[in-house]
């Protein structure tokens, strides 16, 4: 459907820019017509290529829950395997990307 939507774009499109004898009375008619085929075919075409997305059918769940989940212990803070989760925050700093520089929001962790 959209191979056949876009040849019979294409094929207005080249009628529409094809010579024709213009009337002396009738100045600009050439620019209008040109200007209302191109906007028809670019809807045309937009369309065709903008169509709605593909249906991803519907969603799949897990209907067996996972086998005996147990949670692991809790941590002791006085272990010696104990470590204590980074501190982050974000900073905004200067940042050379190649050109020049640019102010970018940066994470810093402790």
């Amino acid at each position: 459907m959209k191979a056949s939507t876009i040849a019979v774009a294409a094929a207005a499109l080249v009628v529409a820019a094809l010579p024709y004898p213009v009337e002396a009375h009738c100045r600009g008619c050439g620019v209008a017509a040109g200007v209302i085929a191109g906007a028809a075919a670019g809807a045309i075409i937009g369309s065709a290529i903008a169509g709605p997305p593909a249906y991803a059918g519907p969603p799949i769940y897990d209907e067996v829950p996972p086998a005996a989940y147990v949670p692991p212990p809790p941590g002791d803070p006085d272990a010696a395997d104990y470590i204590e989760p980074a501190s982050c925050h974000f900073e905004r700093q200067q940042v050379w990307d190649g050109a020049r520089y640019r102010m970018k929001r940066v994470e810093i962790c402790e």
